[in-house]
C-alpha cells in the first residue's frame, strides 16, 4: 500500500549529488520487437536498477521510472562514472552490445543528461503525495506553510 504524506513536504539531502536522466526511444514501428530486444533483454535497465538498489555502495541513491525514461539520483559523478566503466558491473558490456546491434540501423535510440547539483542548490515540494523523485532518494521533511521555493533554495543567490 502506498503511503500518502499529507501536507507539504520537501526533500532533504546532505551534500552535493547528481541527477542522471536516461531514456530510450523506439524509432521504427516496423521493427518494434527488434527494437525492444535492442533495449536489453536480461541485461536491461530494470536489471541494472535492481543491481544498483542491491548494492548501495555503488552510489545510486534512488530512482523514479517514467515510461521509457527514468531519473536517477547519485551521490557523486565519480560513483556514476565508475559504475558506467567498471567491467564487473552490469553496464559496460550491455552498452557495448547495444551499439554493436544498432549503430547503423537507427531502429532504437538512447539518451541521457547529467546534472551536478551543489549542496542546497535544489528545490523540491511534495503536497499530499507519496515519496517521489528526490524525496524517495533522500529524506522527506515537513514544510511550514510560510516557506516558499526561494527559502527552500538555500544557496542565497537571486533565484527567479
Amino acid at each position: 500500500m502506498v503511503i500518502v504524506n499529507k501536507g507539504r513536504w520537501t526533500a532533504d539531502i546532505e551534500g552535493d549529488f547528481v541527477v542522471f536522466i536516461i531514456g530510450a526511444r523506439l524509432n521504427s514501428r516496423w521493427r518494434l520487437l527488434r527494437g525492444l530486444n535492442d533495449l536489453g533483454g536480461r541485461r536491461s535497465m530494470n536489471y541494472m536498477l535492481k543491481y544498483l538498489t542491491d548494492h548501495p555502495e555503488k552510489g545510486m541513491l534512488g530512482y523514479e521510472r517514467m515510461g521509457f525514461a527514468n531519473v536517477q539520483y547519485w551521490r557523486s559523478f565519480e560513483h556514476l562514472e565508475a559504475f558506467s566503466k567498471d567491467t564487473q558491473d552490469p553496464h559496460l558490456e550491455p552498452w557495448r552490445a547495444f551499439w554493436r546491434r544498432v549503430a547503423k540501423s537507427g531502429r532504437s535510440g538512447i539518451w541521457h543528461e547529467t546534472f551536478l547539483v551543489r549542496d542546497g542548490e535544489y528545490e523540491a515540494m511534495y503536497g499530499n503525495m507519496p515519496a517521489r523523485g528526490l524525496g524517495k532518494a533522500s529524506s522527506l521533511v515537513p514544510l511550514a506553510e510560510s516557506v516558499g521555493a526561494r527559502q527552500r533554495l538555500k544557496a542565497g543567490r537571486s533565484v527567479a
